[in-house]
């Protein structure tokens, strides 16, 4: 059985690269700017606390990936956050290829229209270096997450890594993905 590409890797193929050629002048297809990977992270303070949270953060988030989460560990201890030198406090996943554009995909058209109040995401938190990143305040958002399971709203992170030079470069990209940043 044929496994088929994801729609938005199709999109990009077919209409965003032969776009950005069309616009920027590249010379090489290998200069377009692409997608590399994204980022997810939770960070779970109260894991200091009871254990359990951490396991229900990581399930969460393993959910909303597709793939298993990775729990980080503090590097120093902090007295006054109460945390000990190894001491689980979050939990990371990275999304590359398929996953990655499935991902993207369900987070355009699915989640982000599904935010309370939602005018659109800052057009500014670009890194410098063609790099996004956002944050979601309440990960209930997302359909793989069923609200009467959840013991605690938690926040999430997501950093979207391009291949772009400049950050004009990744939000043409991203909003050639359709991605809502505010007017």
């Amino acid at each position: 059985m044929a496994k088929t590409k994801p729609r938005y890797k199709e999109i990009y193929e077919k209409e965003i690269a032969p776009a950005m050629v069309k616009s920027r002048g590249y010379k090489n297809k290998h200069e377009v700017p692409q997608v590399t990977k994204i980022v997810l992270n939770m960070g779970v303070g109260e894991a200091s606390q009871n254990k359990a949270f951490m396991e229900h953060a990581s399930n969460d988030l393993s959910l909303i990936a597709g793939q298993k989460a990775l729990i980080t560990r503090a590097k120093k201890s902090n007295a006054s956050f109460k945390i000990r030198d190894d001491m689980p406090i979050g939990c990371v996943t990275t999304l590359r290829g398929d996953r990655m554009y499935e991902f993207l995909d369900r987070l355009v058209t699915i989640t982000l229209p599904r935010i309370r109040d939602f005018r659109g995401i800052n057009g500014r938190s670009f890194d410098g270096r063609g790099n996004y990143a956002m944050g979601i305040k309440e990960h209930i958002v997302f359909p793989e997450i069923s609200y009467d399971k959840v013991d605690k709203i938690r926040g999430l992170d997501i950093v979207i890594c391009t291949s772009a030079k400049t950050d004009d470069e990744a939000k043409e990209l991203l909003t050639a993905f359709k991605m809502p940043f505010r007017k």
